[in-house]
């Protein structure tokens, strides 16, 4: 058997299909678009949208195989036979490696593994003894946070808040407390269509110091990010719109101070 080859996470784009796409070249650098355009193995979340990442890829740096040639296979969802099923398919997925077959992980949109089912992927890569090397690209959280000005040295990236408005209200409170008692900012995501009733929400069970950033559309034309108190919002509300991703990021007022450099 030949020597594993290497797992590459490759990032994509943020704008999800927005039209007209900008040039996939304003994200993603160079190197990583050559180095992408060799890989002949590929697993993805969508094949078809991956079919067509890799067609903008073609028109920057030409893929040394046709398209139709490149084997894409999709990360399984939810086999019948559970966690154990799931393993068994990722392995098989991860196969032509331990042939010597570089692969490309690709998700919809960002760094692969971030807030994405390929972390199932890269963890199995790990006990399977293949290489794995992260390729530098965009990513809406860090980004979000390095635009927010909260605090970039201690912070939680807790994903997306339950969707009844009783527990969305009470996980909200408990994130502005985590935030207060671990000076810690607490980074949040919803679903494009919720963007506006979550925004809502952050108006009205945070405290009126508790200091939030609202990043949209990263890397699009238009998008922005925004830092505000929570008094400041509810005299300056936005409409976000609902097809483009964002990341909210909150910070407890009384700890903002702590995300200034201190003077030595």
């Amino acid at each position: 058997m030949r020597s594993a080859a290497t797992l590459y996470l490759v990032p994509n784009t943020l704008d999800l299909g927005t039209q007209p796409a900008p040039s996939i070249e304003w994200a993603i650098p160079a190197k990583v678009l050559i180095q992408a355009a060799q890989l002949k193995h590929w697993i993805a979340e969508n094949a078809k949208t991956t079919r067509a990442f890799l067609k903008r890829i073609d028109a920057i740096a030409p893929l040394h195989l046709p398209l139709q040639s490149l084997d894409i296979v999709e990360i399984p969802r939810h086999p019948k036979g559970g966690s154990t099923e799931i393993g068994a398919c990722v392995q098989s997925l991860l196969a032509p490696a331990l042939e010597g077959n570089d692969i490309g992980l690709v998700s919809e949109a960002g760094l692969p593994g971030v807030a994405d089912p390929g972390a199932h992927v890269v963890a199995t890569a790990h006990q399977m003894g293949i290489p794995v090397v992260s390729l530098a690209g965009p990513s809406s959280i860090v980004m979000a946070l390095a635009a927010s000005g909260l605090h970039g040295q201690s912070f939680a990236f807790v994903g997306y808040l339950p969707v009844e408005a009783g527990a969305r209200g009470q996980r909200l409170r408990e994130l502005e407390a985590i935030s207060r008692r671990d000076q810690q900012t607490q980074l949040m995501i919803e679903t494009p269509y919720r963007n506006q009733v979550f925004f809502e929400a952050l108006l009205t069970h945070l405290t009126d110091t508790c200091m939030v950033s609202v990043s949209c559309g990263l890397t699009l034309p238009g998008g922005f990010s925004q830092t505000k108190s929570i008094k400041a919002w509810r005299s300056n509300k936005l409409l976000l719109p609902s097809h483009m991703p964002s990341v909210f990021a909150l910070q407890a007022g009384d700890t903002f101070a702590f995300s200034r450099p201190r003077s030595q």
